[in-house]
């Protein structure tokens, strides 16, 4: 596909899109066949939002791997660990019934990684099959015939439990600010740092997979994001899938957005979402979209009071780290 579709493009990559669209249950076949319109945009934001991603009617690579992704089932297709690593709602449909079973498959992020696979072979070996670690037709059968004992999650409660001692001194924390946000994370990596963390600061600004990659490298405790959204308001977002959520990712959004409320207009609460830096990242992780994408009062606003947006983020921080029961939602 091109390196994106947007209104008033035509042609097969179009065609394609319409089809993908329809097989996620969003129709968009009332605009001409191979013609991105008005109905194919509508259709595009409406699986934007429901999907967690920044919503702004533009098919780019992560919407476009979204749909894709979203055209896999249970069964569709063999599922083993490969490289790159094998995505889809398939991946965290297994991983869900994994973790629901008491086998740590790690977040339902759709990714089929090392957890996933271990899982899947402790899962074989229970009910007696080969532990191969390929997810096939008589592995499904045995997670249909076998169902689920558990309501709970095995990766929410390890996400629980690595979250450590109460104290914010010694956690690493991984904060990357986009271009036009170098100067907060510097503010905020400096409070961090004061408050006794290990942190970094990453303003390169680069791909948010990229970015992933760099905080799951530096063995991260919390990532934090600052950037522009797409919401009228500032928003602070943690990973949630279709069935899955980071709790302690959720605490730590909450509170940060509870702080920053002083100091910026802000919605009505922080929220979960799926994008790339949120899903790619092995560790909970808050994204705060601090003013909307092209509204320059309201950065010149935050430019005005950076110092105080700081220290409201590494408050909210340290309170959701050092008094989880007030943190947590």
């Amino acid at each position: 596909m091109p390196a994106a579709l947007r209104q008033g493009d035509r042609g097969e990559a179009v065609r394609d899109l319409h089809q993908r669209l329809v097989g996620t249950g969003h129709d968009a076949t009332t605009d001409e066949p191979g013609n991105f319109g008005a109905e194919t945009e509508r259709a595009v934001r409406e699986f934007q939002e429901a999907r967690g991603l920044r919503v702004d009617g533009i098919v780019g690579r992560e919407t476009w791997s979204a749909l894709v992704e979203g055209g896999y089932s249970l069964g569709d297709r063999l599922l083993y660990l490969r490289r790159p690593m094998v995505r889809g709602d398939d991946v965290a449909d297994l991983q869900h019934r994994l973790n629901a079973l008491g086998f740590d498959a790690g977040r339902e992020d759709g990714i089929l990684g090392d957890d996933t696979r271990a899982a899947t072979v402790e899962f074989q070996r229970a009910v007696g099959l080969a532990g191969d670690g390929i997810c096939g037709a008589t592995t499904i059968a045995a997670l249909e015939r076998v169902g689920s004992f558990s309501a709970g999650s095995a990766a929410g409660l390890r996400e629980r439990l690595r979250s450590g001692p109460p104290r914010l001194a010694g956690r690493r924390v991984y904060v990357a600010a986009t271009p036009g946000f170098a100067a907060l994370g510097e503010q905020v990596t400096r409070g961090l740092l004061e408050a006794g963390a290990t942190a970094v600061l990453d303003t390169s600004g680069g791909d948010d997979s990229l970015v992933a990659a760099e905080a799951n490298r530096f063995a991260a405790d919390l990532f934090l994001g600052l950037r522009t959204g797409d919401a009228p308001a500032c928003r602070c977002s943690y990973f949630a899938s279709a069935r899955f959520q980071s709790d302690v990712g959720r605490a730590v959004a909450t509170s940060v957005h509870a702080a920053l409320a002083s100091v910026l207009p802000t919605e009505a609460a922080a929220c979960g979402k799926a994008y790339a830096i949120l899903r790619e990242t092995r560790m909970p992780a808050v994204m705060c979209e601090l003013v909307p994408d092209g509204d320059v009062d309201a950065m010149r606003g935050l430019v005005a009071h950076s110092g105080d947006a700081a220290r409201a983020v590494v408050a909210g921080v340290r309170r959701s780290v050092e008094h989880p029961d007030d943190a947590n939602p």
